[in-house]
């Protein structure tokens, strides 16, 4: 059925609000960030088969005002393909991302590119730089594309709803990665989005969109220095970075307690300057840890028997888990694995886990609505925000103790733009 009217809407609405569905958004322009564009169509299934295709802004059908967006939400159970883009167009609650299950389940994405309609297809390749080119596809071919993806969610969509590690990913996961999209980076060329992926085969999400890479900007070239705060004079970028993020969060895990910098304290073993220290650190954690090494360092011993139990565990189980959200890895997804592989499949799982948890404290503090300042950009081991200087020094105390939580340590840069960023000396 094809709402056009607000009496049907109207309609639509009482069945919407009893039953569980499948819901898929179509944006105006797939070339675009979910938050620069608009909705085309609202495709909807619910799980006892009945459709409803809500047009917004298509030229086949009479469309909705677009009023009627925010005024379309449910209380009962929605599953889609892709939660954190749904997310840009409504904010509803009990909203379960297929795609995440099947990652859980196979480490692997859900691949649907394969579903494309021939009409699709010959737009798409024909008309690439039109804008908007969904809203003139005939809508009958986004039904049936629609029809063929409900199939792949309903083969793939055994949610554990009751699942603790399901639940973290599918709340704090995507919608913290959400909320950072939708804050947006200010260039000297206007707004950009950012887009993360958490679906990769380590647990640690990528981020690119519109041919930038996020989670690997330059900072030798130049690259970042197009990036300033969008409050113009009245703002600046803050970036704040972990320091020995890694050993850190290892050490929290393991029970060990460095008293003061992580590099110098290991340096001392070693026998070596910081900076040398901090590359013999990633070499030991990340590679092989020599036996002289194991004699007269007690971190990297508790780090060994760690390693050790895992591997023994992950043989024995067939699977290990992740550091916080006790996301189950299991052996079966894996190639050509080796302890110190998983181990570094584990680590980096754990910086993001880590991560997360701060971002929902960051997001809870920020949103709050006693803040102009945004959060833009999670990479790894650093957090950027555009600061409006109204927020005063607070703010990027308060935002610091949250980062380190008692556990770590991070340096605070601040600058006009990306690349020119300036430590703080003191705070």
């Amino acid at each position: 059925m094809i709402i056009e009217d607000r009496k049907s809407w109207r309609n639509f609405m009482i069945e919407f609000e009893e039953n569980d569905s499948i819901v898929i958004p179509i944006q105006c322009d797939d070339n675009k960030h979910p938050w620069e564009t608009e909705l085309c169509v609202l495709y909807v299934q619910l799980l006892n088969g009945v459709e409803y295709v809500l047009p917004f802004r298509h030229s086949d059908a009479l469309n909705l005002n677009s009023k009627y967006i925010p005024l379309t939400q449910t209380p009962k159970n929605t599953y889609v393909y892709d939660k954190k883009k749904l997310l840009h167009f409504f904010k509803w609650d009990n909203v379960f991302d297929v795609q995440l299950s099947h990652y859980m389940k196979t480490n692997e994405p859900l691949i649907i590119e394969d579903l494309i309609t021939s009409a699709h297809e010959h737009f798409y390749r024909d008309y690439y730089d039109i804008p908007n080119i969904n809203c003139v596809i005939p809508l009958m071919k986004h039904i049936e594309w629609c029809r063929e993806l409900v199939k792949i969610l309903k083969s793939a969509s055994d949610t554990d709803k009751d699942n603790k590690s399901y639940n973290v990913y599918n709340n704090d996961v995507l919608e913290n990665l959400n909320y950072i999209e939708s804050s947006g980076l200010q260039t000297t060329d206007g707004m950009v989005y950012s887009e993360y992926n958490p679906y990769t085969l380590t647990g640690r999400p990528s981020n690119r969109f519109g041919g930038i890479n996020f989670a690997a900007l330059n900072k030798k070239d130049g690259s970042r220095e197009k990036f300033v705060s969008r409050f113009g004079k009245d703002g600046m970028l803050v970036e704040m970075d972990y320091d020995a993020y890694h050993p850190s969060i290892i050490a929290d895990i393991v029970g060990y307690k460095f008293d003061g910098d992580v590099y110098v304290q290991l340096g001392k073993y070693y026998g070596t300057a910081r900076e040398e220290s901090k590359i013999l650190t990633f070499q030991y954690l990340y590679g092989h840890i020599p036996d002289d090494v194991l004699r007269v360092i007690p971190f990297f011993v508790s780090v060994d028997n760690y390693i050790n139990d895992m591997w023994r565990e992950y043989n024995h189980n067939g699977y290990t888990e992740t550091a916080l959200f006790k996301r189950k890895i299991y052996k079966q997804n894996l190639t050509n694995m080796n302890k110190n592989k998983l181990f570094n499949y584990f680590l980096q799982s754990a910086e993001f886990e880590y991560s997360v948890t701060t971002m929902t404290k960051l997001r809870e503090f920020i949103g709050s609505g006693n803040c102009k300042s945004k959060f833009i950009l999670y990479t790894y081991d650093s957090f950027l925000f555009d600061m409006h200087l109204s927020d005063g020094k607070d703010f990027i105390l308060t935002i610091k103790d949250i980062l380190e939580d008692e556990k770590f340590k991070v340096k605070v840069k601040y600058g006009f733009n990306y690349h020119n960023m300036s430590d703080f000396i003191k705070i």
